[in-house]
C-alpha cells in the first residue's frame, strides 16, 4: 500500500498545471484574438472616421458656385419702356490656389491623427485582452493545483477509513479531511466563476457571443524586460500618443498655412449683357475684382490666430515631454517591480516549496509509521497547496507587469 501511495503522490504533485479536459472546445491563441479584436466596433468607429476625412479633403480646392441674376437694368417705370434695359449677368470668385492647396493639407492631416488615436485605442484593447487572456491560463493551472489536492485528500480518506476500521484513526480527523475536500469545490467554483467572466471580457473585446466558451494556449513566456534600458527616441516613435501629437503639432502648422494663405487675395469676374429698350444699341459690363486682406481691419483675425497656433504648438511640445517623462518613469518601476517578482518566485522554486514538501512528506511518513496524525498531513497539504497558489498569484502579477511594460512600450 505504500508503494501504491507514493507512486499516487508523485504522479499528483508532477501533473501541477494539467487540467482534466472534458469536450473539446476551440482553442484560441493570443494571436488569433488580437485579430479578431481587430473587428471592434471601437477600432472600425475610426476606420469610418479615417475614410470620412479623406472624403472631405477631395472636395478642399472647390470654388464658390457662380452667381447668375436677370432682371431690369435703368429702367423707367412706364409700360412701354423706351429707356434701360434687360439684363442678365454671371459672377464668378476665383478663390487664391494658395489658400485651397493649404486647406486640402490640412483636411488630409485630420486623418492622419485619427488614425494615430486609432492605434492608442488598439494597445489599449489588446493589453486588456492579454491581461485576460494570462488570467485565464493562471486560473486554468490552480485548476489543476485543485486536482492534484483533491487527488491527495481522497486517497488520504481512504486510508484513513481503513485505519479507522482497526481503531487507529478517528472519526474527527475524518470529518477534518472531508471539509478540507468540499472546500475545494468551493474554490474550484470560484475559479470557474473567474475564468467564465475573463471569457466573457475576452468575447466583448472579440464582438462576438458573450457566452462563447473556449480553451487557452497555457504555454507562459516570461521576459527578461528588467534587463532592458529605456531608449526615448525609441519610445517616442513606438507610442501612439506621442506620434498622435507630432501629427497635431503637424496639423497646426498646416493650419498655420492655411492663416497665412489669407493674406493672400481672392480674384472675382462679374459679365453682364443688356438688351436696351426704344431701338438703342445693347450694351454689356466686364469687371474683374480683387480683394485686399492686409488691410489692418481685415487682417486682425488671422494675425491672432498666428500668434495663437504658436501657442497651441508650444502646449503640445509640452504635454509630449511630459508624457516621455512619465513613460520613462512609469518603464523604470515596471522594470524594478519585475526583477522583484521574478526574485520572489525563484525563492518559491528554491526554497518555500521544497521546504513544504519536505515538511509535508515528513508528516506524511511519521502518520504511515503511526508516529504523527491525519491533521498534519492535512495541514501539510494546505500549506503545500498555499505556497503553490502563492506561486501562481506571483506568477500572475509578473505577466501584468510584463503586460504593462509591452503597453507603454506598444508592442501590439
Amino acid at each position: 500500500m505504500k508503494s501504491i501511495f507514493n507512486k499516487t503522490i508523485i504522479l499528483g504533485w508532477l501533473s501541477f498545471g494539467i487540467i482534466p479536459i472534458t469536450k473539446a472546445q476551440e482553442r484560441l491563441t493570443i494571436d488569433s484574438i488580437f485579430a479578431r479584436i481587430k473587428q471592434n466596433p471601437a477600432l472600425l468607429s475610426y476606420d469610418a472616421k479615417v475614410n470620412a476625412q479623406d472624403i472631405y479633403a477631395t472636395g478642399a480646392k472647390n470654388l464658390d458656385a457662380p452667381k447668375i441674376g436677370a432682371g431690369q437694368y435703368q429702367t423707367p417705370y412706364a409700360l412701354n419702356p423706351n429707356m434701360g434695359a434687360f439684363m442678365i449677368q454671371a459672377e464668378q470668385t476665383f478663390t487664391n490656389p494658395a489658400k485651397l492647396r493649404a486647406k486640402e493639407k490640412y483636411m488630409k492631416g485630420m486623418s492622419k491623427v485619427t488614425g494615430e488615436d486609432r492605434a492608442y485605442l488598439q494597445n489599449q484593447l489588446f493589453a486588456q485582452a492579454k491581461v485576460y487572456y494570462n488570467d485565464r491560463v493562471i486560473l486554468e493551472k490552480k485548476l489543476g493545483l485543485l486536482q492534484n489536492t483533491q487527488n491527495l485528500l481522497e486517497y488520504m480518506l481512504k486510508d484513513a477509513n481503513i485505519r479507522l476500521t482497526y481503531g487507529k484513526e478517528t472519526l474527527s480527523n475524518i470529518y477534518k479531511a472531508k471539509a478540507d475536500l468540499y472546500q475545494l469545490d468551493n474554490t474550484r467554483e470560484q475559479f470557474n466563476n473567474e475564468i467564465r467572466q475573463k471569457n466573457i471580457m475576452l468575447n466583448t473585446l472579440m464582438n462576438r457571443d458573450k457566452n462563447a466558451a473556449f480553451a487557452v494556449d497555457t504555454n507562459i513566456a516570461v521576459h527578461d524586460y528588467e534587463a532592458m534600458l529605456t531608449d526615448s527616441a525609441t519610445l517616442a516613435s513606438a507610442r501612439s500618443d506621442i506620434r498622435s501629437i507630432n501629427r497635431s503639432i503637424e496639423l497646426q502648422q498646416l493650419s498655420a498655412d492655411v492663416e497665412n494663405s489669407k493674406r493672400k487675395p481672392d480674384f472675382g469676374i462679374q459679365a453682364a449683357h443688356m438688351f436696351s429698350y426704344g431701338g438703342y444699341a445693347n450694351q454689356y459690363t466686364l469687371m474683374g475684382s480683387i480683394t485686399i486682406p492686409i488691410v489692418p481691419w481685415s487682417s486682425r483675425e488671422y494675425n491672432a490666430n498666428l500668434k495663437g497656433i504658436k501657442y497651441e504648438v508650444q502646449e503640445m511640445q509640452q504635454k509630449k515631454l511630459d508624457i516621455l517623462n512619465q513613460a520613462e518613469g512609469e518603464l523604470a518601476s515596471l522594470r524594478a517591480d519585475m526583477g522583484s517578482k521574478k526574485r520572489q518566485l525563484k525563492n518559491y522554486n528554491a526554497n518555500i516549496i521544497p521546504a513544504q514538501q519536505n515538511a509535508y512528506k515528513t508528516a506524511l511518513l511519521a502518520y504511515e509509521q503511526n508516529t504523527g496524525n491525519l491533521p498534519s498531513v492535512l495541514d501539510a497539504i494546505r500549506s503545500l497547496q498555499t505556497s503553490r497558489m502563492d506561486e501562481l498569484d506571483r506568477l500572475q502579477e509578473l505577466l501584468q507587469l510584463q503586460v504593462a511594460y509591452e503597453k507603454e512600450n506598444e508592442k501590439y
